[in-house]
């Protein structure tokens, strides 16, 4: 017979279960843990409670091995793998895997709850445990959580609870298929294997950059909201991530305890010395795995990285050209303000960029520093060489929307689309005659004014083009870089080889 609660009126199937439930109402809490007298309404509760001492975990995750000492934190956990997530807003039907997640996102929704506002900065926070992250992090800097093992401490429970997995040495860790990185929670691996498959599942709603994290694209949003919530305490200076604040705090103290052993620098951190050191040792770590180009600093292959995938995230703000990193774009305003400050004392060509000139300079003095680990075909600047890579990789990573022809340069693929739309932005000012790409101007203008600046060092014949000086050097040193596919034999320039290669296809004979 079912057992009636007379407060309540909520119906039980056994007295048992009602004499539990009446604890609600009395607040009764008749079990008691030994270890720190937190006292509970039920015994299960306080058996599950004991293991947060004991450290027991008896619920294994069959994917991962990941353990919990409570079958439903393991039930909510397996969702992760899954993909399920069962709990679902009214408002805008965005799902979640967890029934408090869904609680808090409902606060985002003009439910009438008011917000919990930073006194400091006058940031809202839908909840009081939000509120109190944001000053550790922010403002005061407080660590209160601390590691029992090494006495390291964080900011939040939640980085000390994956901080200790590192401890755990009877726990396997979760080993990337890939590079082998290994990490000690699923969602450190699943955001690490994203680095791999390309997969950016974060987007920006403003500009739709793409991320693989939503840390990543949460810093990332500061860029357009001008957000900057780390302040220096001595000068007041603000930044958009902690990092840089951390870095900044250092020019107040002076504080460099880190020496390199082979020069004696001074470093604030061990690891800006790790990465000086490497510029004795020679180390470069990190190899692109396209093509396996070497790099001492991780943040030097994602850049690299870049020119692969062809992400281009920084946008010139006045021709909309696109950029792999802010200090492109940066070099590349200046072209916009028509300054030209650097000259060349051979020719007296003006250049925005120091760079631009000493790149120029080797035009004159024949330099070919940067050499091709193929043919052996040597470039006056690194650009160059990657950009003739590709001859013999066969990449063409710049394709055209119009008739699907791929270029192995974005330049050329600009130039092509001038054939679909007609234009021809560049005007000679004598005949007004027009050229689709900006270098033909500059060589016709050359048959106006004479001008031959490029001089050959050998026989001093002059040239209109550096191109054109080029191809002519090769009459002196003998270099024949274009070599036939078929018998071997070697030309001097692209435009004979083509010729020769009609001899084997029988073209030559069908044209006539």
């Amino acid at each position: 017979m079912p057992a009636r609660c007379f407060i309540c009126e909520k119906t039980f199937p056994s007295q048992g279960k009602l004499l539990i439930h009446t604890r609600t109402h009395t607040g009764e809490k008749p079990f008691e843990c030994t270890v720190c007298q937190k006292t509970f309404n039920q015994g299960v509760n306080l058996r599950t409670h004991m293991r947060t001492h004991t450290g027991e975990k008896p619920f294994e995750c069959a994917v991962c091995q990941k353990t919990f000492n409570q079958g439903v934190n393991l039930r909510t956990h397996m969702r992760t793998h899954t993909g399920e997530k069962p709990y679902e807003c009214t408002v805008c039907q965005k799902t979640f895997g967890q029934d408090d997640y869904l609680r808090k996102h409902m606060r985002t929704h003009d439910t009438g709850e008011k917000a919990i506002e930073c006194a400091v900065c006058q940031k809202t926070f839908s909840n009081g445990d939000s509120l109190r992250g944001h000053m550790r992090r922010t403002h005061t800097g407080e660590k209160p959580f601390e590691c029992t093992t090494c006495l390291k401490r964080f900011d939040s429970s939640k980085d000390l609870r994956r901080h200790v997995q590192v401890h755990d040495t009877e726990r396997e860790p979760l080993e990337c298929t890939v590079c082998h990185k290994q990490y000690y929670s699923s969602t450190g691996l699943q955001i690490h294997l994203r680095t791999h498959t390309g997969e950016k599942p974060h987007e920006c709603v403003v500009c739709h950059r793409k991320f693989t994290a939503p840390h990543s694209l949460r810093v990332h949003m500061r860029t357009h909201t001008g957000e900057k919530p780390y302040e220096c305490s001595v000068c007041r200076k603000k930044f958009s991530q902690s990092a840089g604040l951390r870095a900044h705090v250092r020019t107040h103290s002076d504080e460099k305890a880190f020496k390199c052993s082979e020069c004696d620098s001074k470093f604030s951190s061990l690891q800006l010395l790790v990465v000086h050191q490497r510029t004795h040792t020679g180390e470069k770590p990190f190899k692109c795995t396209v093509c396996q180009k070497a790099f001492s600093q991780s943040s030097s292959l994602r850049l690299h990285l870049r020119i692969h995938v062809g992400d281009k995230p920084h946008e010139c703000l006045v021709c909309h050209r696109m950029f792999s990193t802010s200090s492109s774009v940066k070099s590349h305003m200046v072209t916009h303000s028509g300054e030209k400050p650097y000259e060349c004392s051979v020719c007296h060509k003006w250049f925005a960029l120091m760079g631009s000139l000493q790149t120029h300079l080797r035009t004159h003095t024949g330099e070919m520093p940067f050499e091709c680990p193929v043919c052996e075909r040597k470039f006056s600047s690194n650009s160059n060489l990657r950009k003739h890579m590709r001859t013999h990789t066969g990449e063409k990573p710049y394709k055209c929307s119009e008739c699907d022809k791929a270029f192995c340069e974005s330049g050329q693929r600009r130039y092509h689309m001038r054939t679909h739309t007609g234009e021809k932005p560049y005007a000679c000012n004598v005949c007004d005659k027009k050229f689709s790409v900006s270098c033909n101007l500059k060589q016709h203008l050359q048959t106006h004014s004479g001008e031959k600046p490029f001089e050959c060092t050998v026989c001093h014949r002059r040239f209109t083009a550096s191109n054109d000086l080029r191809k002519h050097l090769r009459i002196h040193t003998g270099e024949k870089p274009f070599e036939c596919t078929v018998c071997q034999r070697k030309f001097a320039l692209s435009g004979n080889m083509r010729i020769h290669m009609k001899t084997h296809t029988g073209r030559e004979s069908s044209d006539k």
